[in-house]
């Protein structure tokens, strides 16, 4: 056998290594220079789906996150439905009637026998809003707001034709909007602005945080594999899987979501897919699933510090999917402007940033990742609405493009793509 033979010190001197020992050693230590670099910070299995068993049953459990996407998808639904009761719309959000006695507002008769509702979840999250009670009030006021104006200011007008300060019907290609007096559609920017209120402030500031994570004693039960009594899941397994829910619980199949994803739902699934198929963000909709599949089987592991960094790249993906989506509503809206002054072509523009809208009030509810912080303060959100609003007195109608392209870069600027990434 040939001599291995290395130079080991200055005067150029050299050691043999013929014994099998301290060639082993050798090798061993070169493939540690090639492959420690490369090392995964976790050494437990990671499932090819989101599939957790305990003693052969399913751990995973969202049927409230599912329940209220239905509900939102249904009160959605009526908020177009000019023979909507202002009372049942009211319903819908509530779940109960003006005194808070139940009623049988929904469709699905399995959402009128639940004892969940929408309003109870918005603005709701703990790191945000359990010391923020008096903001939290205002935001789930908005959107009782935003239903009473529906019914009162768009609703009589549904045969009026729309027109600066005049609310009414607006062609936008081959369909029929309904706007405000400025604009604006009202079930637009309630559906968007749930994405925020609703989902991802539940999702990322609420159950992904460590403060209801490892709330009480939920580590040392998880630790311990105590479950919640009579379920076969730890509640920190639970936490996390709610925060699942309200993003792929709608879906078709809750193992596999991303086969449908932009699919099963018209809110942040829906627009995770939308950014998803741009290739500017292609994967992003795996990426988050990825980080979910990881961060459940680091709670299985007891790899708390694996589950935290996860949870924030969950967050930072989706908040970053909201800013994304809030600068290509604007700049659509931009395009679509008509360039004749004579014009009153407006419909696609101002569906475009009525969606825009409902998506810069889900600015309020991102979050910095590692941090209790979001991305844009109340200040900040509210400025964006009335530069687009209330600065001019017809609101959308007299929008001028470089408005909407400073509210653009202002946007972008907090995140790490460009408006011209976003816009396409």
């Amino acid at each position: 056998m040939r001599l291995l033979r290395i130079n080991l010190n200055k005067n150029n001197k050299y050691i043999d290594m013929h014994h099998k020992y301290y060639f082993f050693i050798f090798v061993v230590c070169l493939i540690g220079l090639v492959s420690c670099g490369d090392e995964s910070s976790s050494d437990f299995e990671i499932p090819e789906t989101y599939t957790f068993l305990r003693d052969g049953n399913s751990t995973v459990s969202f049927s409230g996150q599912t329940t209220r996407i239905r509900m939102a998808e249904e009160l959605i639904s009526a908020l177009k439905d000019n023979n909507s009761l202002e009372s049942n719309l009211l319903g819908m959000y509530r779940n109960t009637d003006e005194g808070g006695n139940n009623i049988d507002p929904f469709v699905l008769a399995e959402l009128n026998e639940s004892t969940k509702s929408i309003k109870s979840k918005v603005a709701d999250s703990k790191d945000f809003f359990s010391t923020n009670t008096v903001e939290a009030s205002i935001i789930k006021n908005q959107f009782e707001q935003w239903i009473n104006d529906q019914v009162n200011e768009v609703f009589p007008s549904y045969e009026v034709l729309a027109s600066p300060g005049v609310a009414g019907q607006i062609l936008d290609g081959s369909s029929v909007r309904y706007v405000n007096s400025k604009g604006l559609e009202y079930d637009q920017a309630i559906g968007k602005g749930l994405i925020g209120a609703l989902m991802a402030d539940q999702l990322m500031n609420n159950y992904l945080s460590p403060s209801v994570l490892d709330e009480a004693d939920n580590r040392a039960n998880n630790d311990s594999d105590v479950t919640v009594e009579g379920k076969a899941y730890t509640n920190m397994e639970h936490k996390w899987d709610e925060a699942y829910g309200y993003l792929f619980g709608n879906s078709s199949s809750s193992e596999d979501p991303i086969q449908n994803l932009g699919e099963v739902d018209g809110f942040l699934n829906k627009y995770v897919g939308r950014v998803n198929g741009d290739e500017d963000f292609v994967g992003i909709g795996q990426e988050i699933f990825d980080a979910f599949k990881k961060g459940r089987a680091a709670i299985v592991a007891k790899e708390y510090d694996t589950r935290d960094e996860q949870a924030d790249i969950i967050i930072e993906k989706i908040s970053e999917v909201i800013g994304i989506r809030s600068v290509y509503y604007l700049q659509q809206g931009k395009n679509g402007l008509p360039t004749d002054p004579e014009s009153t072509a407006f419909g696609p523009a101002f569906h475009d940033l009525s969606e825009g809208i409902g998506f810069i009030y889900s600015l309020r509810f991102t979050r910095k990742p590692g941090s209790n912080d979001s991305y844009f303060t109340r200040e900040e959100v509210d400025g964006f609405l009335e530069s687009l609003l209330d600065a001019n007195v017809n609101g959308l109608w007299d929008i001028d493009t470089q408005t909407l392209d400073d509210i653009s870069s202002s946007i972008a600027d907090k995140f790490d793509f460009t408006v011209e990434q976003a816009a396409e």
